[in-house]
């Protein structure tokens, strides 16, 4: 006999002779079915955070190749460049810098798994100034009517964040 089938009667003996009732079982289900069920989603969010972070980890964040020096009139109050940077397709010959962006999804639905890459360009020789990656995930929540949450990194890897660093401002 092996040990699943001594489990199983002992189980059952217990079972016939009143040691367990059927309403114990019940509320023993049904006191673990939410627990399980909570436990299934959170674990999933948290495997997919742990794969965001490991994947930021590797080549998320800004990078820099050239810098490009500016008056202090070409930035607004926050320090941001106040001049148009259209993304490529929406470029004009006035515009001196475009950029380029594109989202890979690694997962597509709930939840979702994505990378975000900005690629910024000076446009009269088309070069590259500098790029930013970063990764995200998006829903995986237990369904409720409430919004689904998220997670990404590294937090300074948008086109902002490119920007800033990219065009630096110059003291007269």
């Amino acid at each position: 006999m092996t040990k699943t089938m001594r489990l199983r009667y002992r189980f059952c003996r217990a079972a016939q002779s009143g040691a367990i009732k059927p309403w114990m079982l019940i509320v023993l289900l049904l006191a673990l079915a939410p627990l399980l069920t909570l436990g299934f989603y959170e674990g999933r969010k948290a495997y997919l955070d742990a794969k965001v972070m490991e994947m930021c980890a590797k080549d998320g964040g800004v990078k820099v190749y050239e810098t490009v020096k500016l008056p202090p009139e070409k930035f607004n109050e926050w320090g941001q460049p106040a001049f148009r940077i259209p993304p490529k397709k929406n470029l004009r010959s006035s515009d001196g810098y475009y950029y380029e962006w594109d989202i890979s999804y690694y997962r597509k639905g709930n939840p979702e798994l994505s990378r975000y890459h900005f690629k910024l360009f000076r446009s009269q020789d088309s070069k590259l100034l500098g790029e930013s990656i970063s990764y995200g995930r998006g829903g995986g929540d237990l369904p409720s009517p409430a919004h689904g949450s998220s997670f990404s990194c590294p937090d300074d890897a948008d086109i902002t964040a490119l920007e800033t660093r990219v065009f630096i401002l110059t003291k007269e």
